[in-house]
């Protein structure tokens, strides 16, 4: 097919072709002074417009040809087909526009103190092994003043020691390779460089004596300097600076949001010792969302839980916050761990869809020696035993909160008396290049040796594992310990139950036991009288309102007395106004009102557990 002929069919293409015509025909109608075409057309010397070329037509003065003039040196003289073009190397250049020949010199017209003299950088040329200085260019000497030629540079060039230079003049003149320092700041702070030091090699003069065909014979002997160059790099290296401040204290900010959404203190309950630490990760990196919290639920129980915002910077902080403050509320309902889980899940998803958390919330109950969990992707808790031996926690885990549509489930394992459990987040055993299980098992290997408080635990296991304040990620991990009391201090714990058979004789055998006990137990009379009465109202009220198998069950601490009732109802007592004709539902008032705290909760197995406590006179 003839593309040509087809083309001028186009749209547009007629209207194209005219302008083209139009343009060439005010081209040459303003092409006074212009350069004939290389194709058949010769200036005329006698005036300045265009000869035409030999077809006829106009020369095209955007074409360039040859031309009269002088290139420096290099002459062209005129003629056609092989004149000079517009590059240096002919010698002649056509200024398309303005018509004028001008003489663009050669490289090697050059000399290189032209070149660099007119540099904008700072130059300097030094050589020989002192590194004497042989030349600074205008630049260098309007930065930092004259230089004597000739002297060393450690002499007459301070400067360069004070950027920390000279080392690196040897390296080059060793090595014969060029290196670059960047963002070097001068004397004073005022100016910052990026140097780069590159190898010459230029000859010496010529030894002989006699004529020159004797000099000529005699060898040139070389030897080597360095050039170096500065470039004033001052705004980029401020703007570096600022975009640092910048980051420095948007890191702050999100340091200080994370430090004050954690616990400043410690809850610390009677029946474990328990220390956490929070170490954020190093400059380079953004704080994340871990977080630690420690609950006492009452009757001794108390909540552990720890977890992991995935994200960084404040969002993640901020996150962080609400699930740690949706946790405390939730925990004071005492549910069981994968309730909470459950709840938890939800109100993540609500807070912010994009962003998940990993979580293990733990309950431990003294009067059983376990500790219940339930984990939402969680790395598992580790238990080291009196004997040493570090067992972990084996599922259920499921997955991050915030996926939703995951039914969660409890689990336990032992916590006796001599035991220390640590939950962890994921930066104290994650490597980049390394399974996360081998970081779990350093931590096991490390747990395993390590003696002592739960304070000192936790800087060990850090230690061990490599965290310091260069760290790329942050790092929570909390140490809890069962400790094994002996001695005097073992007689400030006791427990003692009774199991509540029959009817309504119950509650007198209910109060007597209770009356011994505490009389055992060497409390003052007036707490024996409080506790006796609030056994027998619980007892009471699980009577009317509970079913079979009941309990009574006491303990002491060092600081509390605590009365449980337990039954197999699951129905949970309020508290209410009675009315002055009411004969029941003043049981639970009477609680609330002489005892420190009280509450009930349901019980793993099937019905609940009414419980309250009287704080202790301090000795």
């Amino acid at each position: 097919m003839n593309f040509t002929r087809w083309s001028a069919r186009f749209p547009g293409t007629q209207r194209r072709a005219a302008a083209r015509t139009e343009h060439a025909a005010a081209q040459a109608k303003r092409g006074e002074g212009a350069v004939p075409a290389a194709r058949g057309g010769r200036a005329d010397p006698g005036t300045e417009r265009p000869t035409p070329a030999a077809d006829g037509h106009p020369a095209d003065p955007t074409v360039s040809g040859t031309g009269t003039g002088t290139s420096g040196g290099s002459g062209s003289g005129t003629g056609t087909g092989t004149g000079s073009g517009t590059g240096p190397a002919g010698g002649t250049a056509t200024a398309r526009r303005t018509g004028v020949l001008t003489a663009v010199p050669s490289l090697d017209e050059l000399s290189v103190r032209e070149v660099l003299g007119r540099l904008p950088a700072l130059v300097a040329l030094v050589h020989g092994p002192e590194h004497r200085v042989a030349y600074v260019n205008d630049a260098y000497t309007a930065g930092f003043g004259a230089r004597t030629p000739g002297a060393p540079a450690h002499e007459a060039l301070p400067e360069l020691g004070e950027l920390g230079l000279l080392p690196l003049l040897d390296q080059v003149q060793r090595s014969g390779k060029s290196r670059t320092a960047k963002n070097r700041t001068a004397p004073g702070g005022a100016h910052s460089y990026t140097v780069t030091c590159t190898p010459v090699e230029f000859p010496k003069a010529k030894t002989g004596t006699g004529t020159d065909a004797e000099a000529g014979s005699v060898a040139e002997a070389h030897h080597t300097g360095v050039l170096i160059h500065l470039a004033d790099v001052t705004d980029h290296a401020e703007a570096v600076e600022r975009l640092r401040a910048s980051e420095r204290r948007q890191r702050e900010a999100a340091v200080t949001l994370q430090r004050s959404l954690l616990p400043q203190e410690l809850e610390q309950p009677d029946d474990l010792r328990i220390a956490a630490t929070y170490q954020p990760g190093g400059t380079e990196a953004a704080v994340g969302g871990d977080w630690y919290d420690v609950i006492t639920l009452g009757a001794g129980r108390t909540a552990l839980v720890i977890g992991d915002v995935m994200g960084r910077g404040v969002r993640a902080a901020a996150v962080m916050g609400q699930l740690r403050t949706a946790v405390r509320a939730y925990a004071r309902l005492d549910l069981p761990p994968h309730e909470v889980l459950q709840l938890l899940d939800g109100l993540a998803a609500e807070i912010d869809a994009s962003q998940i958390a990993t979580c293990v919330y733990a309950v431990h109950d003294p009067n059983e020696g376990l500790l219940a969990y339930a984990s939402a992707g969680h790395l598992p808790i580790l238990v080291r035993d009196e004997d040493g031996t570090v067992r972990r926690a084996a599922d259920p885990t499921g997955p991050p909160l915030g996926t939703g549509g995951w039914l969660h489930t409890s689990g336990t394992i032992a916590l006796g008396p001599g035991s220390t459990a640590v939950l962890y987040t994921d930066g104290l055993v994650e490597r980049r290049g390394e399974d996360i299980d081998e970081g779990v098992a350093a931590l096991e290997r490390a747990l395993s040796g390590a003696q002592g408080t739960p304070a000192v635990i936790c800087d060990r296991l850090m230690r061990a594992l490599g965290v310091d304040a260069d760290h790329d990620d942050d790092v929570a991990v909390m140490v809890l310990q069962q400790p094994a009391r002996t001695g005097s201090d073992a007689e400030l714990f006791h427990n003692a139950a009774l199991e509540l058979l029959g009817g309504i004789e119950a509650a007198p055998r209910a109060r007597a036991f209770a009356q011994g006990v505490l009389a055992s137990w060497r409390f003052p009379v007036e707490l024996c009288d409080l506790g006796v009465l609030a056994a027998s109202e619980l007892v009471a009220n699980s009577l009317q309102h509970g079913t079979p198998p009941m309990r009574l069950r006491l303990r002491r601490t060092d600081r509390r007395l605590i009365i449980e009732v337990t039954d197999g109802d699951d129905h949970l007592p309020r508290r209410r106004r009675a009315e002055p004709g009411d004969e029941t539902g003043r049981g639970i008032s009477i609680v609330a009102t002489i005892a420190s705290s009280w509450g009930s909760r349901r019980t793993p197995g099937g019905g609940k557990a009414v419980w309250c406590e009287f704080a202790l006179p301090d000795k």
